[in-house]
């Protein structure tokens, strides 16, 4: 990530910092973090952090441990790199005393509450008393939009996951294993460069794809049955987000039919899918197409989500709590019919918000036309 991209964020943050009351944030979620600073790292646990930021508006400190310290100072190079001698709860009183905090704000779902009592206990036998305050959405606010650096990241790792699912498809035969098939994707990812996958995959087949978060099974394919590839690759962090349903041979003539709805809601909702647009009114295209078909009691999870560091982030293509759809913004477009015990069809592009339209991010062709 180029310096200047990273200081112009910091900036950012910094003109927040004039509108609120807190003179401190204190950031830990791991993509906020890097999103931020360039650090990598990743948190093993969400009991174990490998660095969390403190912001001023003077001064900006990574806080870490010595296995980090190196990484740390090579790659967050407008952070002052702090290597903490004892526990981060133990060591944040005499940081804010340094900083001369009056009031720090912490991202609120990450702050365990056992963590937010050893905060107050340190601070109350330092005889320091800045007050704690609770933020949500100040750095996803930010994230939302993407710059030319991470649309760059995100169609890397869109070309990428098309490329692997171009070259895996044609090899899936009767009698392969779901889990065989996902740990080919993930071989073919580790070999494109990737920095991992973005999420499990999901290798889904006959019954359980209708199960639209199904974990690979020793379940052996078929012809003829529905097969959901959902997957996603990280490139520089950035992830990529895409599902195909195929099928070996000639469907049934009822999944050939929900096919048919799905891929015709797909395309009309990314027709929506527009600068200015509300979220709510993107997601009622796909579901009213799928609802008037006779098929709405199968569409259960939203339309679609954004994408970025994170595989499901802000904003939401859901049926409530509407948002403006803005350019820059990068988002899925994901509509599903579920038949339980039978199957079920996912179709996911991930795009681009242009002025001119949907940019689509995820170019694999495996769409029928029955």
């Amino acid at each position: 990530m180029k310096k200047e991209i990273l200081r112009n964020r910091i900036r950012a943050l910094r003109e927040k910092l004039k509108n609120l009351e807190q003179d401190t944030v204190w950031v830990l979620q791991p993509e906020n973090r890097r999103y931020l600073s360039g650090f990598k790292a990743q948190d093993l646990l969400f009991t174990e952090s490998s660095g969390s930021l403190l912001i001023t508006e003077k001064s900006a400190l990574l806080l870490t441990d010595s296995r980090y310290t190196l990484e740390a100072e090579r790659e967050a190079v407008d952070f002052e790199v702090v290597t903490l001698k004892k526990g981060l709860i133990e060591s944040l009183p005499d940081l804010l005393s340094d900083l001369g905090t009056r009031h720090l704000g912490f991202e609120e779902g990450y702050v365990t509450v056992e963590a937010h009592k050893g905060l107050l206990k340190g601070l109350r036998k330092m005889g320091t008393r800045p007050k704690l305050t609770p933020f949500k959405g100040l750095v996803e606010d930010m994230r939302e939009i993407k710059d030319a650096e991470e649309i760059r990241f995100l169609k890397a790792s869109g070309d990428l996951m098309s490329k692997i699912l171009a070259d895996v498809i044609p090899r899936i035969k009767p009698g392969r294993a779901e889990k065989e098939i996902a740990s080919e994707i993930e071989d073919r990812a580790r070999e494109g460069g990737a920095e991992g996958l973005a999420f499990p995959s999901i290798v889904a087949s006959g019954p359980n794809s209708a199960l639209p978060h199904a974990a690979p099974t020793t379940r052996k394919i078929r012809e003829g049955e529905p097969i959901t590839l959902d997957v996603g690759v990280r490139v520089e962090g950035y992830c990529c987000d895409m599902t195909r349903t195929i099928f070996l041979g000639k469907p049934k003539p009822e999944f050939a039919k929900i096919y048919r709805i799905v891929r015709a809601a797909q395309l009309a909702a990314m027709e929506k899918v527009l600068p200015g647009a509300e979220s709510t009114a993107v997601d009622g295209t796909a579901r009213g197409m799928i609802r008037d078909e006779g098929y709405g009691e199968y569409f259960g999870h939203s339309l679609g989500h954004g994408v970025g560091l994170e595989p499901h982030e802000r904003p939401r293509l859901g049926p409530r709590n509407p948002v403006e759809l803005k350019e820059g913004m990068v988002v899925t477009v994901e509509p599903g019919i579920y038949l339980p015990g039978k199957g079920g069809v996912r179709l996911e592009h991930m795009v681009l918000i242009t002025r001119k339209g949907p940019r689509i991010l995820t170019r694999d062709d495996h769409f029928y036309d029955f």
